[in-house]
């Protein structure tokens, strides 16, 4: 990560919230995959796309050689997204959670 300033960390910290309500004001998912594929790059939201993936299925109590040889994401990416899954900061778990109450 870069190097930043005390003036610089504030900024960024208020061009974050600005971020966070960006994506609030989306109302679909061709909207949210277009603003996606706006602010990323192609690699960047598949490394999203390939977390998110890998989350759902380790929800599902899938191995970790079974999410590999499915998604073809590496054991240390699998390794990174159950720790945050179990002891990050509870968004994938929010987000799982409302994703499976709009489905019902």
């Amino acid at each position: 990560m870069k190097q930043h300033n005390e003036q610089q960390k504030k900024a960024l910290k208020t061009a974050a919230e600005s971020l966070y309500k960006a994506f609030l004001t989306l109302e679909t998912p061709g909207e949210v995959r277009q603003f996606l594929l706006d602010l990323c790059t192609p690699s960047e939201v598949e490394a999203i796309v390939d977390r998110w993936w890998t989350a759902s299925l380790l929800r599902e109590g899938r191995s970790y050689r079974d999410i590999s040889g499915i998604t073809g994401v590496s054991v240390t990416t699998i390794g990174r997204v159950a720790r945050y899954l179990n002891m990050g900061e509870g968004g994938y778990r929010l987000a799982m959670r409302r994703e499976k109450a709009g489905k019902s």
